[in-house]
């Protein structure tokens, strides 16, 4: 796909949304259960969809929410149901249909004291914090956000009693239910008006914001971030975490300049992504092209998306690939964390091999899953996962006493440990990272998307089950060619060709129709684009056969 000629650019007022309309749309518009795409689906990161296509509106919400219910009784989870949302439009809509279902049903919730937002990984955390030490009365939640997706969409979530993203053996339930109950007008669904739910007394307001915040040091070094004295530029993309950057900067007396820290639906104060979109997405240097221009006022820049679960870090060299950024966190945590040798390293199959190569540096064991958090959320739960991260800039680790801190996605403390790690070894992370390269070699990596037919995306099915021979790809010889993660054998829809130096990944869409390729070279960038120039050449073929 071709780059946008305004990306990188503020947005204007034509590109806005109409905020009024959407809210309408919400209430207004009915799904039709016969349509698969106005139907209840779950995909990686929950249900997502938007109120103006149908495919996000008060009904889905309402039969989300009781299936939610049934899932917890099905499953004997009888502890308090954390509730949380971000700052897209949608997110007010749903967060008051989705507490009226909740409360009705007789469930403890608890909300931010102020009717606040909540970042994805404080919902993980709360859920982590109360269950400790319990064996019944389990607490689990749901958080209402698209992540990064534009100011129309809406996103729905549910974390187990784990902490993390529910995995599909989950979801499917729920979202059985859920379309059982839109295909019968909502029948069994029990609602109460958001007066008589916000005034119950099973409603606890928490502060999250001060509970989270005065704990950090468990798990970042933030006495030596003080002692450093970093200046330290905050895109709050006007997101969730805007008041937890406001109380980390008040706590620990960091010199912390933030931008956009004000709720805004429309979010008006982006620039424009690569496809021209308003999309809030902290690893585009197209998205952050604001914060990227002021980088030389800062030692470090950071960015969140509105849920905060995604990380972007800025030096005076630029926004990082989030891959040359898990590379360093893994190895700087290795190194300066007391985890015991048989934590392992997690990543996903179309992550960067240089984490393989530091993670062996390390002598650490290395799980490598499909795309999605869901597959680390239990790993790091146990302990036993020390790291878990993916290409996508989202990750978490085990807190300074090796013990679960989040097991969802942690925006907050990726940025805080890029501070840390600036701060103890007085080199910025992409400094870090040239060393590494130095090291391990240098990357070269990049994801094509690829617009694809219907007969193109079907085609996918037969792909992952047959998966083709090959015996060379760009000069070298094929060593794997994968229709299963290694770490866990579960399919991940594509197939992915390695070689000592290079590799490719292809897999569909789960919310459009696009198929992505992924592909690295350890060689440099021309190995990077014969790599990509034969997957495009082999596609073309099998998406056809």
């Amino acid at each position: 796909m071709s780059k946008h000629p305004r990306a990188g650019t503020p947005a204007t007022k034509a590109d806005l949304i109409n905020i009024p309309a959407l809210m309408a749309a919400y209430y207004v518009n009915e799904p039709n259960p016969g349509k698969e795409a106005e139907q209840v689906s779950f995909g990686t990161s929950g249900h997502r969809g938007s109120a103006l296509k149908h495919s996000f509106n008060e009904a889905h919400i309402l039969a989300i929410s009781q299936a939610i219910v049934a899932y917890r009784e099905e499953h004997g989870i009888t502890g308090p149901l954390m509730l949380g949302k971000d700052t897209h439009a949608l997110s007010e809509a749903a967060f008051i249909t989705a507490l009226e279902v909740f409360i009705a049903n007789g469930i403890e919730v608890h909300i931010q004291a102020d009717l606040g937002y909540t970042p994805t990984p404080v919902i993980s955390h709360a859920i982590l914090t109360y269950n400790q030490g319990r064996s019944s009365g389990l607490a689990d939640g749901v958080v209402i956000t698209p992540s990064h997706n534009p100011p129309q969409d809406g996103g729905f979530k549910y974390n187990p009693p784990h902490g993390g993203p529910a995995d599909s053996d989950v979801t499917k339930v729920i979202e059985k239910y859920a379309n059982a109950i839109l295909s019968s007008d909502l029948i069994g669904v029990n609602v109460v008006s958001f007066a008589q739910a916000e005034k119950s007394k099973r409603v606890k307001k928490i502060d999250w914001i001060s509970s989270y915040v005065s704990s950090l040091d468990q798990v970042i070094d933030m006495a030596a971030i003080q002692q450093a004295n970093l200046r330290v530029g905050v895109d709050a993309m006007g997101g969730a975490g805007a008041a937890y950057w406001r109380a980390i900067k008040e706590q620990f007396h960091l010199d912390l300049t933030l931008f956009n820290d004000h709720a805004d639906p429309s979010f008006s104060f982006m620039a424009l992504d690569k496809d021209g979109a308003i999309r809030m997405d902290c690893s585009s240097a197209d998205a952050m092209a604001s914060l990227l221009a002021l980088k030389d006022k800062f030692d470090l820049g950071l960015g969140n998306d509105p849920d905060y679960d995604r990380h972007g870090i800025v030096t005076p060299d630029g926004l990082m690939n989030p891959n040359h950024y898990l590379a360093v966190a893994i190895d700087y945590l290795c190194k300066h964390r007391d985890w015991s040798a048989d934590k392992v390293i997690g990543k996903t199959l179309v992550s960067s091999a240089i984490i393989d190569r530091v993670v062996a540096g390390a002598g650490r064991q290395l799980l490598e899953v499909p795309v999605g958090f869901k597959w680390f959320a239990e790993g790091l739960a146990a302990g036993s996962l020390a790291f878990a991260g993916e290409e996508s800039a989202g990750a978490s680790f085990l807190d300074r006493q090796g013990k679960a801190w989040s097991t969802d996605k942690d925006g907050l403390i990726l940025c805080l440990l890029a501070l840390e790690i600036q701060a103890v070894t007085g080199k910025s992370p992409s400094e870090y990272y040239r060393e590494l390269e130095a090291q391990y070699g240098q990357s070269s990596y990049a994801r094509i998307d690829c617009r694809a037919t219907s007969e193109e995306m079907a085609a996918f099915a037969d792909l992952e089950a047959n998966p083709p021979t090959l015996d060379s790809l760009a000069g070298e010889p094929v060593t794997a060619v994968l229709n299963r993660a290694p770490g866990n054998q579960a399919g991940f829809g594509g197939i992915k060709v390695t070689t000592e130096n290079g590799w490719f990944a292809v897999r569909p869409s789960g919310t459009e129709p696009v198929y992505k390729i992924y592909a690295e070279s350890l060689r440099g960038p021309e190995h990077l684009a014969a790599i990509q120039a034969q997957a495009q050449q082999l596609l073309s073929g099998w998406l056809k056969a």
